[in-house]
C-alpha cells in the first residue's frame, strides 16, 4: 500500500510540477483540498475516484481525523492513494502528520514537494522575499496556529530586520498591526496579495499605520498572503521609477 503526499502549488494550475502531474495520470483516488485548482484534476484518469476533502476557515469541512481514516482506507482498497494539497504539504499543510498516520498503518509514502505560496505568491506580486542591501533573510509564520491563534514568533519575527511572511493571517490582521505599532514600526512597509497567482489576484501595499483602510477598501479576504517589510514597498518603488524613465522620453 502507498500514499503519494502531492503539493498543487499556489494556485495556478500550471505551477504544479511535472513530477505530480505524472503521479496524478496513474492515480486511482485522489484526496484533495479546497484551494486545489479544478483543472489540476483533469490529470487524472477518467476512471479516478476524486475525493474533496478541503478545508476553509470558518467553514464546516473535512475533519483532519476523517482524512487521515479516509487515507488508510483508500490505500487500503485500492493499493494506493494520492493526497492532492495546495501549496507544499510540508509548509503548514500537515502533510507529515498524515504521512505518521499512514505509517502507523503499513502504509509507505511518497513525497512530491509542491511551489509554496510562501515565496511563489509574493514573487508573482514582484515581491522579492530577500533582496541585496534590503533584506537579509525572511520569517515565515502561520497566522492560526493548532489553538487558532498567532504564532507566539511573530512578536520575535516583527523586531527583527528580516522580511516577515504570514500565511493565514488575514483574519487576525487588527492582532498583526497591533504587534508592529507597539514597535512603533507605523512606517513598515506591508503587502496582502489575496487570491495569488490566478486571475483574480488582488494586491494591496502600503504600511503598518494604513494597511486596515486600505484592506477594508479593497475587500480584501482569505485566502491571502502578508508579507512585512522593506521589500513589500519595491512594487511601488518600481512602477514609480518606470513612469519616471518614460516621463523622461517624453
Amino acid at each position: 500500500m502507498k500514499l503519494t503526499l502531492i503539493g498543487a502549488g499556489p494556485g495556478d494550475p500550471d505551477l504544479i510540477t511535472l513530477k505530480g502531474i505524472k503521479a496524478l495520470q496513474t492515480a486511482k483516488v485522489v484526496l484533495y483540498d479546497a484551494l486545489v485548482h479544478p483543472a489540476i484534476l483533469d490529470h487524472c484518469p477518467e476512471e479516478c475516484l476524486k475525493i474533496h476533502v478541503g478545508k476553509r476557515f470558518g467553514k464546516v469541512s473535512c475533519g483532519q481525523d476523517e482524512i487521515n481514516k479516509l487515507i488508510v482506507a483508500s490505500a487500503s482498497e485500492y493499493g494506493e492513494v494520492v493526497r492532492l494539497k495546495g501549496g507544499d504539504s510540508f509548509i503548514f499543510g500537515r502533510g507529515y502528520e498524515e504521512i505518521e498516520y499512514a505509517a502507523q498503518h503499513g502504509i509507505e509514502s511518497e513525497v512530491i514537494p509542491g511551489i509554496s505560496s510562501t515565496y511563489a505568491v509574493p514573487a508573482l506580486a514582484g515581491i522579492p522575499l530577500t533582496s541585496r542591501g534590503v533584506s537579509e533573510s525572511f520569517w515565515v509564520v502561520t497566522g492560526t496556529t493548532k489553538s487558532h491563534e498567532l504564532s507566539a514568533d511573530l512578536p520575535w519575527a516583527a523586531r527583527s530586520s528580516a522580511t516577515v511572511v504570514i500565511l493565514m493571517g488575514t483574519h487576525k490582521l487588527d492582532e498583526i498591526i497591533n504587534i508592529y505599532t507597539d514597535l512603533d514600526k507605523f512606517d513598515e512597509p506591508i503587502a496582502i496579495i489575496q487570491n495569488g497567482s490566478l486571475p483574480e489576484q488582488k494586491i494591496v501595499l502600503g504600511t503598518i499605520g494604513n494597511i486596515l483602510l486600505l484592506a477594508k477598501e479593497a475587500d480584501i479576504k482569505s485566502p491571502a498572503v502578508i508579507v512585512i517589510g522593506k521589500v513589500a514597498a519595491l512594487p511601488g518603488l518600481t512602477f514609480q521609477k518606470i513612469e519616471e524613465m518614460v516621463n523622461k522620453q517624453l
